[in-house]
């Protein structure tokens, strides 16, 4: 609900893709990281990059629900003086591990990331999310033959495949398919999920821990703009932000289908 609530009171953003990786933003933060939102600066901590940085709305709302700063404060997402821009700021955001925006740099910062902590003997963990659009970047794919190289087996990078992007379908405007195929050719460990299945989120990162000499990618299926139903599926919400009466809709929809998992 984060992500309706900021980008309905920004007028803009990304709903879209952050709805889509919403169910892998709340298992990270809940689950899987070790992370303190008391203490967001441990050195020993793990770090997550958000490489797709422009679905930051769904990074907020996970950083807020954790406990990282109040939700209240989502509804000041791209608002001038907030903490919230359209772009994740480490400098700024209390739980951001890294500024992103510039599509394609992100894999490369979580690649440096995790070789830093093997360097150091740091028992940490490095998850990076990237889109399937944001793939079609040459950058990409030499952070992936980096993290290859270096064994980086503390490295985790996501892939979000819900096969949209700003000018439709991935396999249209630059198709990256086989990705699952690509990836082993470039020597990772490949895993590939329904990314809204919380079972298979878990098992993902749980058999993910468990390789070695050798980084891991989960690739996971997943719907843009994920449980809202005007908006699943549809490329335009990419980068729209919801009207009044649609931000009603959405907001019913997702309390629905809240309420329900509660019951």
């Amino acid at each position: 609900m984060g992500v309706i609530e900021g980008t309905y009171h920004a007028k803009s953003g990304h709903p879209g893709g952050s709805l889509s990786f919403a169910d892998i933003f709340t298992y990270l933060y809940f689950k899987e990281m070790n992370i303190d939102p008391k203490d967001p600066k441990n050195p020993d901590r793990d770090r997550f990059v958000l490489s797709k940085g422009h679905t930051a709305p769904g990074l907020y709302a996970a950083l807020a629900n954790r406990g990282y700063f109040p939700v209240e404060d989502l509804k000041t997402l791209r608002h001038i003086g907030s903490y919230l821009q359209g772009h994740p700021n480490m400098n700024t955001t209390p739980g951001v591990d890294m500024s992103t925006g510039s599509l394609g740099q992100g894999v490369s910062v979580a690649a440096g990331m995790a070789l830093g902590a093997k360097y150091e003997n740091k028992n940490l963990r490095v998850y990076t999310a990237t889109g399937d659009g944001e793939i079609q970047e040459g950058q990409i794919w030499e952070a992936l033959m980096f993290a290859a190289h270096y064994k980086l087996d503390n490295l985790c990078v996501i892939v979000d495949n819900n096969n949209l992007q700003i000018d439709g379908e991935v396999s249209k405007v630059m198709s990256p398919y086989p990705i699952d195929e690509k990836l082993k050719a470039f020597g990772f460990e490949v895993i590939c999920i329904d990314g809204h299945s919380f079972d298979e989120i878990e098992a993902a990162f749980e058999k993910a821990k468990t390789v070695k000499g050798r980084p891991t990618a989960i690739i996971a299926k997943t719907v843009k703009g994920k449980g809202v139903s005007f908006m699943e599926n549809q490329a335009s919400w990419h980068g729209t932000a919801p009207n009044g009466e649609q931000y009603e809709t959405a907001m019913s929809e997702l309390k629905a289908q809240l309420a329900s998992l509660e019951g």
